[in-house]
């Protein structure tokens, strides 16, 4: 995986910051398209011992660790079940008063950063508004909505969209249609879960079901309910359930029917409020 590759303006950019020896001390990287792999890139240059043009080998000891997270001044805070809490950001602060132990810089990533609780998230202010000059924080969400203010105010944003024309090419190269590269694209978040539909046996299924429940909404609603008994027994669990909403909005924006995409994203806030997932699809050839 190449970052010049996946996030080439992002890439750029901090190439220019590392040669510069302008790195910030507290960064938000908005979006998870290849935003965790730029994180862990950047804590490798600051330790990384064959730096080549400023930038990371990858190769090193000290980057094949920080890789497989196992290096003892970088560390990455993840959630616990559906959040981060305020103990987990305290012991973190903790590590923050104390020395590296590799060398003279920390670098702290937390993960799904949205998902602090709001007392963690005032207690990471201090530091923020007080760095110390060789530690670095970087926060990364999929939902800068979520994330305080406060927090926002005091770090530099970096938004990482995703690159659909690099996942499309990627996917023409395993041996994929266009067709069929170009619709895991749109709907794939990151190159893993590209991967993962791309080797999903019943893709297919899915999609020639979805052609016709989305046929049989305008013209035969018969067809469609018929449709909906096979999308649910094709569509058992929460991640596939929100593939076919996904895969929704993509065909119903692709045959231009704006009416139907906005039904879409009423019964996906009816299946995220706990309506069944079959119901919600009814609701859609009722209304």
């Amino acid at each position: 995986m190449d970052l010049a590759d996946l996030q080439p303006k992002i890439f750029q950019e901090f190439h220019h910051i590392l040669q510069a020896g302008r790195l910030s001390h507290a960064y938000l990287f908005s979006g998870n398209f290849a935003s965790y792999e730029m994180a862990i890139f950047l804590a490798q240059s600051q330790f990384c011992e064959n730096l080549q043009d400023n930038l990371p080998c990858g190769h090193c000891r000290e980057c094949r660790l920080i890789a497989e997270r196992d290096f003892s001044d970088v560390k990455v805070i993840e959630p616990q079940g559906n959040v981060i809490k305020t103990d987990t950001i305290r012991e973190l602060l903790r590590d923050f008063s104390r020395s590296g132990f590799e060398g003279q810089s920390q670098v702290f990533i937390i993960r799904d950063a949205d998902k602090m609780h709001v007392n963690a998230a005032n207690s990471l202010l201090k530091f923020i508004e007080e760095p110390q000059s060789s530690s670095y924080m970087i926060l990364l969400t999929s939902d800068e909505s979520k994330v305080l203010a406060t927090i926002k105010s005091r770090c530099q944003i970096f938004r990482f969209p995703k690159n659909q024309a690099y996942l499309e090419n990627l996917l023409e190269q395993k041996g994929l249609l266009k067709s069929k590269a170009s619709l895991i694209a749109a709907v794939a978040d990151d190159e893993a879960s590209a991967l993962s539909l791309a080797d999903l046996s019943k893709f297919d299924d899915l999609c020639r079901s979805l052609e016709k429940f989305i046929a049989g909404l305008a013209k035969d609603p018969e067809q469609a309910f018929l449709q909906v008994t096979r999308l649910a027994g094709l569509a058992i669990d929460k991640p596939e359930q929100d593939l076919v909403f996904k895969l929704l909005l993509v065909l119903l924006g692709r045959a231009q029917k704006p009416s139907q995409v906005s039904k879409v994203y009423q019964a996906r806030q009816m299946w995220l409020s706990n309506v069944s997932f079959q119901n919600v699809l009814e609701y859609m050839v009722l209304k």
